[in-house]
C-alpha cells in the first residue's frame, strides 16, 4: 500500500515539473515554428545607436534636427534581422514604433511596411531618461492585444520597456527584442528573448 507521503510527494514532484514546464521559455527551432503561426507581440529596443546627437557633418541627409542616429553595428544587425524574419517565413503585421530617428531607422531598414509612428512610445525629447506611467501602461496592454495569423512589432527605448516591464527587461540591450504570448489567463508572459544578432543565426 502506498504511504500518503509518497503519494504528496508525487503530487509535488508532478506540480514542481508542471511549474517548470511552464517556466521554459521558447528558443530555436521551437520559437520560430511559434512565430510562424503568429499570435505574438515582439517588443523591442532599437538598434545599436550611439549616446551623441551627430553634428551636421556627420548626420544622415534626412536626420535634419538632427537627432541620435544608429551606427554601422545598427544598421547592419537592424537589415540583418529584417531579412532573417523575412528569410524565417515569420509574418510581420502591425508596426508600432517610437517616432524618434533611430528607432524610424530601425524599422526603415528591417523593411517592414507601414509603420506607425507612436507618441506613446517615444522618449520625449529625454533620450535616455525615461518614459512616464501612462507610456508603461499603453505597452503593457498592446502587448496582451495578439494578432491572428501575423505577429506585432513594437520598437520603443530602454525606459519605456523597463518602465513597463521591470522584471523582464532588467538589462535588455540595442535591438533586443522581449516576445509576448499568451498566459492563458486572459493576460501576457514573455515565452522568449532574442538579441537583435541572433536572428540571422536561426
Amino acid at each position: 500500500m502506498i504511504s500518503a507521503n509518497r503519494l504528496l510527494s508525487g503530487a509535488l514532484g508532478l506540480l514542481f515539473l508542471a511549474g517548470a514546464a511552464h517556466a521554459q521559455m521558447l528558443s530555436g527551432e521551437a520559437l520560430v515554428k511559434a512565430l510562424r503561426q503568429g499570435g505574438y507581440v515582439i517588443v523591442m529596443r532599437h538598434a545599436s545607436s550611439p549616446r551623441e546627437v551627430p553634428d551636421r557633418q556627420t548626420a544622415n541627409p534626412d536626420n535634419t534636427k538632427p537627432e541620435r542616429q544608429l551606427d554601422e553595428v545598427g544598421r547592419t544587425t537592424a537589415a540583418a534581422m529584417g531579412k532573417a524574419l523575412r528569410g524565417l517565413k515569420i509574418p510581420i503585421g502591425e508596426v508600432f514604433t517610437s517616432p524618434t530617428y533611430r528607432a524610424l531607422e530601425t524599422v526603415r531598414l528591417e523593411q517592414w511596411p507601414n509603420p506607425k509612428a507612436t507618441p506613446e512610445l517615444g522618449d520625449n525629447g529625454q533620450s535616455m531618461s525615461g518614459g512616464t506611467q501612462a507610456q508603461a501602461a499603453w505597452l503593457r496592454k498592446t502587448v496582451t492585444q495578439f494578432p491572428s495569423g501575423t505577429n506585432t512589432v513594437v520598437v520603443t527605448h530602454f525606459p519605456n520597456l523597463t518602465g513597463a516591464f521591470p522584471k523582464e527587461a532588467a538589462g535588455v540591450e540595442d535591438g533586443e527584442a522581449l516576445i509576448f504570448g499568451p498566459d492563458g489567463s486572459g493576460g501576457a508572459k514573455v515565452v522568449a528573448r532574442v538579441r537583435i544578432g541572433d536572428w540571422p543565426k536561426m
